[in-house]
């Protein structure tokens, strides 16, 4: 016989394991850069989105503007931002004059609005200027330190005259040769590459100083020592200095130089020869027509 009441069935289990979505929420949220991004990437993607809602209003922009120009107009103003003066050192007074018109500063100023890696580009871009440095001195002086190139040479080409460095970097241009008597004179294409060698040539050649005009440069190969009366010495391009010091220990043993000689030719090292000027010429052949019985 059955029993009055049946049995209530027992009650399925609960699974403590979560379902496979809430599994890959849990194991994404454990992920240390959606964590960060949570944390730091709401924020202030709430603040930028909120701060873009605030500026996106036109009046406001431009109050939030005149606040951060007003700010920054008192901030240049203040005494310690001013610049009152320029100061030039290490320059002549014609380079100073040049660095000044060529920079062309509205002064007093304020040091934000002077780019000094611009003005030092606008200064050192000069010829005259071998260096440059700048910087705003306590007191508002903007400070040019300059390192003005020196005059070596003077340079004949076809451009006209100009000064040279021992580098051979040019200096300024001049008018007249007079404008610089001191400075020793070399011409022809490429003798700016060689100003070394040049100066090297003309120290050797002291010797005949009082006579020496100058250096041309031949073919941009070899030099020409030219000497008062026209003459030449002609060098060969390799070892110059050997054959012009060959020259002068000739000249001070004979007198060479002081012959009717147009030119002494030492391009070839073992075979000088002397190139004798018209009347000398006509001199020596009517030495050797009466050496040989013809006049």
């Amino acid at each position: 016989m059955w029993p009055l009441t049946r049995r209530r069935a027992a009650a399925p289990r609960r699974d403590p394991a979560p379902s496979r979505w809430a599994f890959r929420m849990q194991r994404v949220m454990l992920t240390p850069s959606v964590r960060v991004a949570l944390r730091m990437g709401l924020p202030v993607a709430a603040v930028v989105a909120a701060g873009a809602l605030w500026l996106g209003d036109a009046a406001r922009r431009d109050h939030l503007l005149g606040h951060v120009a007003e700010a920054r107009a008192a901030i240049e103003s203040r005494p310690e931002f001013r610049v009152e003066l320029m100061a030039i050192d290490g320059a002549s007074v014609d380079l100073a004059e040049e660095i000044r018109a060529t920079l062309q500063l509205d002064l007093p100023t304020t040091s934000f609005d002077l780019d000094l890696d611009a003005l030092r580009a606008e200064v050192a871009a000069l010829a005259p200027v071998k260096s440059v440095s700048l910087r705003i001195r306590p007191g508002g002086v903007l400070q040019l330190a300059v390192e003005e190139r020196t005059p070596a040479v003077v340079w004949r080409s076809a451009e006209g005259l100009r000064l040279l460095d021992t580098g051979g970097h040019v200096v300024r241009e001049i008018a007249a040769r007079a404008d610089r008597p001191d400075l020793p004179l070399i011409a022809g294409a490429g003798a700016d590459g060689h100003v070394t060698e040049a100066r090297a040539l003309l120290a050797a050649a002291r010797p005949l100083a009082p006579r020496v005009r100058g250096l041309l440069r031949v073919g941009e190969r070899r030099w020409d020592l030219v000497l008062d009366r026209g003459q030449r010495i002609m060098l060969p391009v390799d070892r110059p200095r050997d054959a012009l010091d060959r020259v002068i220990a000739m000249d001070g043993a004979e007198d060479l130089l002081a012959r009717d000689v147009a030119a002494v030719d030492m391009r070839l090292a073992e075979r000088p020869t002397l190139r004798l000027n018209p009347p000398a010429v006509d001199e020596l052949h009517r030495i050797r027509r009466i050496e040989w019985g013809e006049d």
